[in-house]
């Protein structure tokens, strides 16, 4: 499990509940002003997303709490693996190696060229396979920053709320009632600001931003990899397309994917 967004959300919000103050906690929790945001996002969004995109929210979660998975330097090296094979024994030996691959993409890759397809065909199918899954995590990380949106604008509607009502209440300062929800008014014209704010950049920012993380990280490693398929397609050298594929890494992140391998057989042996 990754669990630095979780590391992150606690230390926040305790620096925050101490920056409160513990003893005048009470003073920032407002009922009136949490239904005004909470239910105005939720309603906001409800009108303004299929409903459909609601059930991938658990998912999101999973995606965020999971410990990243998508290695471009071991994706690297099982091409490398792949395009060596290709080179000793064929292309159709590939399939074998395809049938064990657990990423889908990848086993779908290899077996478009196990199948003989034009190069150019196979680049058209895998890129419009990115873009695909580009705009199918677009929407996730989207879903989050349209709340994110929602939120301080309704925070300012309880604003507005609270200090019509405030005003209302100025109208007989003399009265005890009066002065009582003087106070009330400017509580829920102020909380609801900060459960706004809090809100959009506490929470929900953060996930959007953490989500297209992990979308950036899994790109990578499929840019690879339609790279390294079209390289195995042309019959290129595998040290080339190694070099050519260690330039989508960070250079204090590449690894020799020909010493892993033969260290890889050496201790399998």
């Amino acid at each position: 499990m990754d669990i630095g967004w979780i590391i992150g959300f606690v230390v926040g919000f305790a620096l925050l509940v101490w920056g409160m103050g513990l003893s005048t906690i009470g003073n920032f929790i407002e009922f009136q002003s949490l239904a005004i945001v909470l239910g105005g996002v939720i309603a906001s969004m409800i009108m303004a997303t299929p409903f459909s995109a609601f059930k991938d929210i658990p998912k999101h979660f999973k995606i965020i709490l999971k410990k990243k998975k998508n290695d471009p330097n071991e994706t690297i090296v099982k091409l490398v693996d792949y395009a060596q094979e290709a080179r000793r024994k064929g292309l159709l030996t590939l399939e074998d190696k395809a049938n064990e691959e657990e990423d889908e993409f990848l086993k779908n890759s290899i077996m478009l060229i196990v199948d003989a397809i034009e190069p150019q065909k196979v680049k058209e199918m895998l890129e419009n396979e990115l873009d695909q899954l580009e705009e199918r995590h677009a929407a996730g990380w989207g879903l989050y920053e349209r709340a994110a949106g929602f939120a301080p604008a309704f925070g300012m509607i309880g604003t507005l709320i609270g200090l019509i009502n405030m005003l209302k209440a100025m109208g007989d300062i003399s009265s005890g009632d009066a002065a009582s929800g003087l106070g009330t008014s400017m509580s829920v014209a102020l909380i609801t600001t900060f459960y706004g704010s809090f809100l959009a950049n506490f929470l929900l920012m953060p996930i959007a931003h953490r989500l297209k993380a992990k979308h950036n990280e899994e790109m990578i490693c499929k840019q690879i990899i339609v790279e390294g398929i079209l390289s195995i397609h042309a019959g290129t050298n595998p040290r080339h397309m190694e070099e050519r594929l260690k330039s989508f890494v960070r250079t204090n992140k590449r690894i020799n994917a020909e010493e892993q391998l033969k260290a890889e057989k050496s201790s399998g042996e």
